[in-house]
């Protein structure tokens, strides 16, 4: 994941029960299904242990690539 600004785009794949809570909870909020992901992810909701799992293996796999981008610098 880049830092700084602009959007970078993220593809993850979840289950049908977690997609359709999602779009509960986004029609709920008033808002897009991007934007309820993003409230979420933001703290704008109590955190989802999924959620945190998912961010968790987001960031490591970034830090391995980080490393491995590094070797191949080096």
């Amino acid at each position: 994941m880049q830092r700084g600004g602009g959007m970078h785009r993220l593809v993850i794949e979840v289950d049908g029960q977690l997609l359709q809570l999602l779009e509960r909870e986004a029609k709920v909020h008033h808002l897009s299904l991007e934007g309820e992901c993003l409230r979420r992810l933001q703290g704008g909701e109590g955190h989802s242990p999924y959620l945190l799992a998912l961010l968790a293996e987001l960031r490591a796999d970034d830090e391995q690539r980080r490393a491995r981008d590094s070797d191949q610098l080096a």
